[in-house]
């Protein structure tokens, strides 16, 4: 979908981004790659003034335990994603956040690249512009290509898988196959009106908790850290017209000061300044304007955690007070089975929760809360 309104609009993008263009003529990193500059705030305002507000959903079909399950060849399901993609558009929804996996790539990087395509089209279809994310520190480190386990009856995500997984984080030898995934799906897409944006890394320094602690690498962090940096300059040395970013999601933002060292290299190095939140609408609000003193556009790219406090009814207001993009966990009920709570790895669960965790679908398409989707609509319509 063009994302132009008309030709002063158009103008007006046009320069931003052959600003950032020139700029990176003469970039460079130090491994002879040129690299655009990150963004400027008023490149990355100019760029975000043209979006409207961005609302939409963490996107995984129904039919896919993860990220290898929805993108390889024999499981990804392109009728369950038109389907549900639809949902999303009737919601009002403009945007989805959507995982891919450096397997997938290594297995087959031209099939990989048509079915992120194929995707792409379908997202177009129903007015939606996705965030793709590259890597992921969160669950099971242990991901392998093909056939995928089944789910754990009733536990949150139980089949979800890190990217890159432990064997290749703690092995250099297998960067540069890291490298050529991130290169070739970015400067194939660099250009491509469809994608709204970039995120290098979810949660870089999530330890996983009591799902899968007991065999990560203690000094994970350091692993992560600088791979993460190295990961920000192959996206940019493709010289994407979209923004990178990767988002914050615990700790003391109150000042620089206080921010860890993998924070700081995350907020410097993102165009648009992403983060995560499941805490009360009054926390919500207060990291919000923590986060203002960058000046660049806010994008809350997890929320939504019902017995927490987390709920479109009190996010929802605020982020359109503040014009912060909001994008929640989950949207239909399936096989990732995030309508049961984190504790679900520790606390046995037999039936379906009193409050669903995540998620707003069931998976024949019947809202879980209709007061809920008629918020989202009632919000939405006058996008």
């Amino acid at each position: 979908m063009c994302i132009f309104r008309n030709f002063f609009s158009y103008l007006t993008l046009t320069i931003v981004l052959g600003a950032v263009a020139c700029s990176s003529e003469g970039g460079d990193r130090g491994d002879h790659t040129p690299v655009r500059e990150i963004w400027t705030a008023d490149q990355a305002n100019a760029w975000y003034a043209q979006q409207g507000w961005l609302v939409g959903p963490n996107y995984t079909p129904a039919t896919a335990i993860n990220q290898l399950e929805m993108w390889q060849e024999d499981t990804f399901d392109p009728e369950t994603i038109d389907l549900e993609l639809g949902w999303a558009a009737d919601l009002g929804m403009n945007t989805a956040r959507v995982y891919l996996h450096d397997l997938v790539y290594e297995q087959d990087s031209a099939g990989f690249i048509d079915r992120i395509d194929r995707f792409l089209e379908l997202a177009d279809k129903h007015g939606i512009r996705p965030l793709l994310v590259f890597f992921d520190s969160c669950w099971d480190p242990f991901p392998a290509a093909g056939k995928q386990r089944a789910p754990k009856p009733h536990v949150h995500n139980s089949g979800w898988v890190q990217s890159p997984g432990q064997y290749a984080l703690k092995d250099s030898t297998q960067y540069p196959r890291l490298e050529r995934y991130v290169k070739g799906v970015v400067s194939h897409f660099a250009n491509d009106e469809r994608i709204l944006g970039w995120d290098i890394w979810n949660e870089p320094d999530n330890m996983t908790g009591p799902s899968y602690e007991a065999v990560e690498i203690e000094d994970k962090v350091s692993y992560v850290l600088p791979l993460l940096e190295k990961a920000f300059v192959w996206a940019r040395s493709a010289r994407p017209s979209q923004p990178l970013t990767s988002g914050i999601w615990v700790g003391d933002w109150s000042a620089d000061s206080t921010l860890k060292p993998i924070e700081r290299l995350q907020i410097e190095q993102s165009d648009v300044i992403s983060f995560h939140n499941y805490d009360t609408p009054e926390e919500f609000e207060t990291r919000i304007q923590q986060l203002q003193r960058y000046g660049k556009p806010l994008l809350c790219t997890e929320y939504m955690a019902r017995p927490n406090g987390s709920t479109f009814e009190g996010f929802l207001p605020i982020a359109k007070k503040y014009n912060v993009a909001m994008i929640n966990w989950g949207f239909v009920d399936g096989k990732t089975q995030t309508i049961y709570p984190w504790d679900s790895w520790t606390k046995t669960y037999t039936a379906e929760p009193p409050l669903w965790f995540h998620d707003i679908f069931r998976s024949d398409g019947t809202p879980y809360k209709p007061e809920e989707v008629a918020l989202i609509k009632q919000l939405l319509e006058k996008q």
